[in-house]
């Protein structure tokens, strides 16, 4: 009788995310959501302190030519900033859309479970300690002081009475990356690096540059392919373990390599931005509500949601209040703060 129960809830698993897939939703995203990336994309390079017409960006990126004062202000300067911007709201999207699949936490994002903040202590300590570090080392502590982040959350929000619940593990990762971000100011003015930990705890894409895209290009590539790869077990989770185990999931495993994914998203992208948070957890949200809870068509449209946001936040940036720039996080931050509250608000049995 219990093996009968259990066969009759696995194929109402099935059948409810079949019933829940809207492929054309999807595609409309997909195709819909690309086209006005690339408008941004133009519209964000055109638009800034030297203001150029879309044709001149036109001929900037297809036909450069290196005597022309403002080809050389699209190549260098706007290019690899919004191009970077783009890639980067793609890992934060992706990597929340994952965490929130995995854990079944609706609040989970790496800004607030603390892997932010800890990439940006693991970075302090580098500017501290190993000034003039290459980049692609950084990226690698970055990824370092990501899991570190992580760890500590888990690890704190577990040893509360009751077990983990996705409140408390806010709470915690809020605690935690208050620590962290503290301690970070704390080394920066002890050893006077101040001035370059700005930019990290502002969140910001005016320092990105080519080198930067070479090096994060394959991390960010090979991250996002294994995710999609990953989906189909991802969306096994979000219905519970047990679900997940009787359809054939190891689940260990495929948890193990979710973690490594988020780590290397989240690490890549705070080590070119800085702590820009709520992408992932804004981008998912909606995502699910347009497409779905299968996470093959999440997490390909999260990324493209995600990259079109962070574009057009550091559009808004850039244009609020010229000549001087806001912060991307500042922007981002105030769609996120409301978000955020509404589903704290939602979720508040949790506690």
């Amino acid at each position: 009788m219990s093996a009968n129960t259990s066969n009759t809830s696995l194929t109402d698993s099935k059948t409810s995310v079949s019933l829940q897939r809207r492929p054309w939703a999807a595609t409309f995203i997909l195709i819909g959501g690309v086209a006005a990336l690339v408008l941004g994309i133009a519209v964000s390079i055109s638009l800034g302190a030297a203001e150029i017409d879309l044709r001149s960006v036109w001929e900037a990126v297809f036909f450069f030519n290196p005597s022309v004062t403002e080809h050389q202000i699209i190549q260098e300067l706007r290019l690899p900033r919004v191009l970077g911007g783009a890639m980067v709201g793609a890992c934060f999207a992706v990597s929340g859309a994952i965490m929130q699949g995995m854990t079944r936490n609706p609040l989970a994002d790496s800004g607030l479970l603390g892997l932010n903040a800890g990439a940006g202590f693991v970075i302090a300590i580098c500017f501290s300690f190993f000034p003039g570090l290459p980049y692609m080392y950084l990226i690698l502590f970055s990824f370092l002081g990501a899991g570190l982040g992580a760890v500590l959350v888990y690890g704190v929000s577990s040893m509360a009475k009751g077990g983990l619940t996705p409140v408390r593990l806010v709470l915690a990762g809020a605690a935690l990356s208050a620590l962290l971000s503290a301690l970070s100011e704390g080394i920066a003015l002890y050893f006077q690096v101040g001035q370059d930990m700005a930019f990290w705890y502002a969140g910001g894409a005016a320092g990105i540059k080519w080198i930067h895209l070479k090096i994060m290009l394959p991390w960010i590539g090979a991250a996002i392919l294994g995710a999609i790869a990953l989906s189909r077990s991802i969306t096994m989770l979000s219905l519970g373990d047990d679900i997940a185990k009787g359809l054939g999931q190891r689940t260990g495993l495929v948890k193990l390599a979710g973690t490594v994914i988020v780590l290397v998203l989240a690490g890549a992208a705070v080590s070119v931005v800085g702590a820009v948070g709520f992408v992932g957890l804004i981008i998912p949200h909606v995502t699910r509500k347009l497409v779905g809870v299968d996470y093959r068509l999440i997490i390909p449209c999260s990324a493209v949601l995600g990259s079109l946001l962070v574009v057009l936040a550091d559009l808004a940036a850039r244009t609020v209040n010229p000549p001087y720039e806001t912060p991307v996080g500042a922007v981002v931050a105030l769609i996120g703060v409301p978000f955020f509250l509404y589903l704290a608000r939602k979720e508040r049995r949790g506690l």
